[in-house]
Formats: C-alpha cells, sequence, structure tokens
C-alpha cells in the first residue's frame, strides 16, 4: 500500500456529519517483520495489498474516500463513488484499499495515473481505467462504533455486510492458519500483492499507530551504478541511480538506493568523483531531451518500448529537479529490493554492498527472478 502525495491545498469537504466515526481518520498501521509470525490464538493473516490505503464514510448517498494523508480521494475516484452507493450499507466506514486491476494482476503504474487535477481527465480515467475496492476493517456500521471492539469481531461484521459478491467493492480474504499465510506469501505474488498483514484478533482500532505486521518479500541484485542526484540540504548523496541492461543491449534506469547515513552520504561523494562523466556521453544523456517533451507525463517509458531513463519531469511535482549527476557506468553495487513493477523496482532498493568481481555488462533483467503468474480473481474468491 503506498501513499501518493495528493496535491497541496486540495479541498476537503465538510465531514460526513451523522456518522459515529467521522473522517478525518488516518489508518492503523503496520511494522516490518523478516519472518511470518507463528500462530498465537489470535492472528489473522490477510493479503498485502499494493494500491491506495482508503477509509470510506457513507451516509445515504453522502460518500467521502479518506486517503492515509488524510486529503480526500473522493474527485479521482467517481466510479468507486458510485460503487459504494450501490454495494455498501447506507450508513458505515470500511477500511481497505484501492486498486487497479488490469486483466488477472494489479498494474500500480496505472493507478498513479489517476491522480489528475484535470476533472476531464479524470472522467476519462474513470471509465478507461476503473478502479477497485477492497475491504479490510469495518470502523462503523449504522449508528455504532467499532473502532473500541476487538479485531475478531469486526472482521465477522464485515464478512456480514458482503453477503452477495461485489462488482467493484470486495472482501479481502483472510486466514488463522500460518501455513496457509506462508503459502499465500508465495503464490499471490504473481497477481501483483507484495506481502502478508498479519493482525491479532484481540485489538481495537488504533488510528496511526503500528500496531499490525507486515512480512514482504526481499530480493538482491546486482546493479549499475549510473549517476547520483545531490541531498537536499547540500552537495552530498541524495539517492544513487541504478541501471540494468536489457535485452537491447542498453541500460536502464530501474530504480534507486536512498536510505543512508548522512556521514555516508558525503563520503560516497568522494569514491564516486573518479566517475563522474560528461552527460553528453552518458547512456541516459538524452534525458534532457525526454524532460522537455514529457512535462506532466509519467517520469519514464517502459524498456520494451523504449529506453528508460531518469530525467522526465515528476507527475507528483512538475517542479521538482530530477536532474542528476552522471557517472561512468562502471561499477557494480548489490542491493535488496522487494518487487518489480513491471520493469523497474517497485520501492526504493536498499544498498548491500559493493560488487568489485562484477561486470557492469553482467548486470541484466535476466537475473531478476520473476513470481509465478496468479489469477487476481481466484485470490477475491476465497
Amino acid at each position: 500500500m503506498t501513499e501518493p502525495n495528493l496535491p497541496a491545498g486540495e479541498a476537503v469537504p465538510e465531514p460526513v456529519p451523522n456518522l459515529p466515526v467521522r473522517p478525518p481518520v488516518p489508518p492503523m498501521l503496520a511494522k516490518a517483520v523478516k519472518a511470518m509470525p507463528k500462530q498465537n490464538g489470535t492472528l489473522f493473516y490477510e493479503p498485502k495489498w499494493d494500491g491506495f490505503r482508503c477509509i470510506i464514510f457513507r451516509d445515504g448517498d453522502e460518500v467521502y474516500l479518506g486517503s492515509r494523508n488524510e486529503r480526500p480521494f473522493t474527485r479521482y475516484f467517481p466510479e468507486l463513488v458510485e460503487a459504494v452507493r450501490r454495494e455498501l450499507p447506507e450508513r458505515c466506514v470500511v477500511d481497505g484499499e484501492i486498486v487497479l486491476p488490469q486483466g488477472s494482476q494489479l498494474d500500480f503504474d496505472t493507478l498513479q495515473q489517476r491522480i489528475h487535477p484535470a476533472a476531464s481527465r479524470v472522467k476519462m480515467l474513470s471509465e478507461t481505467t476503473p478502479a477497485s475496492f477492497v475491504a479490510f476493517d469495518l470502523l462503523a456500521l449504522g449508528d455504532e462504533s467499532l473502532m473500541e471492539r476487538p479485531f475478531a469481531e469486526r472482521r465477522a461484521r464485515l464478512e456480514g455486510i458482503f453477503p452477495e459478491k461485489g462488482q467493484s467493492i470486495r472482501l479481502t480474504p483472510v486466514t488463522t492458519n500460518d501455513e496457509q499465510a506462508a503459502e499465500w506469501f508465495e503464490m499471490f505474488e504473481g497477481a501483483g500483492l507484495d506481502g502478508i498483514i498479519v493482525k491479532p484478533g484481540d485489538q481495537p482500532y488504533i488510528p496511526d499507530k503500528r500496531t499490525m505486521f507486515k512480512v514482504k518479500h526481499e530480493r538482491t541484485a546486482d546493479v549499475v551504478v549510473a549517476g547520483y542526484r545531490e541531498h537536499k540540504t547540500g552537495p552530498i548523496i541524495g539517492s544513487i541511480l541504478l541501471g540494468l541492461y536489457g535485452s537491447d543491449g542498453r541500460l536502464h534506469h530501474v530504480g534507486v538506493a536512498a536510505s543512508f547515513p548522512m556521514a555516508r552520504r558525503a563520503e560516497l561523494v568522494e569514491e564516486l568523483k573518479p566517475y563522474v562523466a560528461d552527460l553528453a556521453e552518458h547512456p541516459w544523456g538524452h534525458w534532457a531531451e525526454q524532460a522537455a517533451s514529457n512535462v506532466g507525463q509519467p517520469t519514464a517509458g517502459p524498456a520494451t518500448g523504449g529506453q528508460r531513463v531518469p530525467g522526465a519531469i515528476s507527475r507528483w511535482n512538475a517542479k521538482k529537479d530530477l536532474s542528476f549527476i552522471p557517472l561512468r557506468p562502471e561499477l557494480v553495487i548489490e542491493v535488496a529490493y522487494d518487487q518489480m513493477e513491471g520493469d523497474r523496482f517497485r520501492h526504493t532498493a536498499q544498498w548491500r554492498r559493493w560488487r568489485p568481481d562484477r561486470t557492469p555488462e553482467s548486470c541484466t533483467y535476466e537475473q531478476l527472478e520473476r513470481p509465478i503468474s496468479y489469477n487476481l480473481d481466484d485470490i477475491l474468491a476465497r
């Protein structure tokens, strides 16, 4: 689950007045753990959905879609507003995830494009790439707040409002069997899910607290160091730009590594200084031209349709400087990553170590582990 950078100053509608739980409510969160917690008699295991966290507030025809940063999603997903009116009880507050299925998998890249300032484009995208909502908690029903009730009770009540399979609003599967959860962890990744959420069944709903657990995939890859961006505080490393060679023989931008202590950021500047290159001679030297022609578009094209480069304008912040200091692509590092989104790392990769024993040309997409494909509808049918 990921929180988009919703535009600052977005108008916030008046809170739904007649519900026992009213917006804004910061959602309950999960803390990362390395291993699947063993069943202790109270735990529930759910798939970890890869979308936008959202709490739905419905009071009759009045619907409010709250985001994690407490600014509303309502205007961006008009098709979900209508689905709430069709498929949820008259008065309820439901926690879940906005996702965008494409075929049998989730498509986060396309979901990101749904956050757009133009009303005409919002309308068009709601028709061409409609989103769905996966429910996994119930905060209120009718005049009753359920936030102080244990999760086991809230889950049972949530199942009660889904007597039939919805079209756009679906109920997440859940299990109390840790062995089955371990199977889901491996199986469901092929449908675009990125792990397992573990919830103590005896806990109330605690907003903005990490009282649940999340288990995510972690893999490693050897990648080419192709450049860096400076930190916002000055001429030290902010993020290192990573590349992999595609079957076309070109170096493609696949993401960044960015989590370094401040002292290490300064050290890296000195270590990388001998490799600083002329942008015109760099494999991504045409980034400036692409940036000028793609204002307001996604940050790069897919590797299958053209070389992925890191220099286009950010969809979320058109004023953000995404220029970089190019480096000769001669250094290799090992990074840890959780999953791929198309042909790039879904989240920021984590630096592990230098790999002086690897040649840059050996760092290709072929080394990446690809999850077995799994049908999204089969998951939701459970």
